[in-house]
């Protein structure tokens, strides 16, 4: 049986988009006399097109990752995988453009190492810091690190789906054996590359701070949130007789995951939060000093949110083969993870002026819409069960 978007997604779709664009509308309506406005703008484009194109980079990367590890259990569930990695290219073009937008007007504010006078010495806005780093830190080196990322990160994804479609019509281990050595590949680059870009995408917003945990941090959140929407999406599918062949201890894999990569996330936070702490070094500290004073209440509950829940609530076996629990649980853990990503971002790029109001709700609920539309429009163009993957009957089996 094919899967077809239903009404009721559609709904769901339509609903989140027409939301999405009326608040944005209202924000945009209501902002424009901020001297802040073009800012804040732009911030929210980068918090929702990272955490968007994030999802699906995420879900690339536990394909290649199950791959690499020749994993069994997940073979009735890789079509699903396949779907949310689908999402990258959109992920990619609207991501691009709001980095294309920004650096376009030197940096708007949020990239302040884009701006020419911040490395000329005759400026009065001449900054030494930031100087320092223009080796590296400056617009030509960051799109051809952007572009280079963008650009294998769609080999791979490209590659991935033509050998899953032509080994459901040949069948074989060659094509397998491929994508084991291709999915062992790419997890070398990716080790290099999911630090690298947060770096440049998100840690370089505050040009003067820096912290070598930082990729993994955001590696971990991006991680989590991926498991999520690859829980969510099974089970929803599951909802409408599809995936026959995914039983419950299917479902149970997927939320350990979505358990221990809350857990991998809520390690790094801390130890990253920890040692800055410990040292008290002021140009390590200013980092934590800017989101405690002006985000206290949402940056802790983002934490409580992201690391209590999943462990209260997904502590036990019932609970990760529990439907409503894992939606539940999912939207919320979504939720705390993208107010991690805006703390991130609109903490080094608005300080004191940031907000969530109508236009971050409503940029959000718009990517979403578009999001859920995109993954979904992916799985109506494969069969949602692989015919001929060496491992479908290990999966099929597959109990804990």
């Amino acid at each position: 049986m094919e899967f077809q978007i239903t009404k009721n997604a559609k709904n769901l779709i339509y609903g989140l988009i027409g939301t999405g664009l009326v608040l944005t509308g209202i924000g945009l309506a209501t902002g424009m006399g901020d001297d802040h406005f073009s800012t804040r703008l732009l911030t929210n484009g980068i918090i929702n097109g990272f955490f968007f194109f994030s999802l699906g980079l995420g879900a690339l990367f536990f394909l290649a990752l199950s791959y690499a590890t020749e994993t069994g259990w997940y073979a009735s569930v890789k079509r699903v995988i396949e779907g949310v990695a689908g999402f990258l290219p959109y992920g990619m073009a609207i991501f691009g453009l709001v980095l294309l937008t920004i650096t376009f007007m030197h940096g708007a504010h949020i990239y302040i190492w884009m701006d020419p006078d911040m490395t000329d010495p005759t400026s009065h806005h001449y900054d030494k810091i930031i100087d320092g780093k223009s080796a590296y830190l400056n617009p030509i080196f960051f799109w051809i690190r952007t572009l280079v990322y963008f650009s294998v990160y769609l080999i791979f994804l490209r590659g991935f789906q033509k050998r899953s479609i032509e080994e459901d019509r040949i069948g074989g281990t060659e094509l397998h054996f491929k994508n084991y050595r291709k999915g062992a590949t790419f997890l070398v680059f990716f080790a290099v590359f999911s630090s690298t870009s947060a770096w440049d995408w998100l840690m370089s917003i505050d040009a003067h701070w820096f912290s070598t945990l930082f990729g993994w941090y955001t590696f971990a959140g991006m991680w989590c949130s991926t498991m999520v929407v690859l829980v969510m999406t099974t089970l929803y599918l599951k909802s409408l007789g599809h995936l026959e062949k995914v039983n419950d201890s299917h479902i149970h894999d997927l939320g350990k995951w979505t358990f221990a990569t809350s857990f991998l996330w809520s390690y790094l936070f801390f130890s990253q939060f920890m040692l800055i702490w410990y040292a008290n070094i002021g140009e390590e500290v200013t980092y934590y000093q800017m989101r405690i004073e002006n985000f206290k209440v949402i940056y802790f509950s983002m934490f409580v949110i992201n690391f209590a829940f999943p462990m209260l609530i997904l502590m036990s076996r019932d609970a990760k083969r529990n439907i409503g629990v894992l939606i539940s649980i999912g939207l919320v853990i979504l939720c705390g993870h993208w107010l991690d990503v805006y703390i991130m971002v609109s903490g080094g790029s608005l300080g004191m002026h940031a907000h969530i109001g109508s236009l971050e709700i409503g940029m959000a609920l718009l990517m979403a819409g578009i999001f859920i539309y995109t993954v979904l429009n992916n799985l109506t163009k494969v069969p949602l069960t692989p015919v001929n993957h060496p491992f479908l009957d290990e999966s099929v089996h597959h109990e804990i």
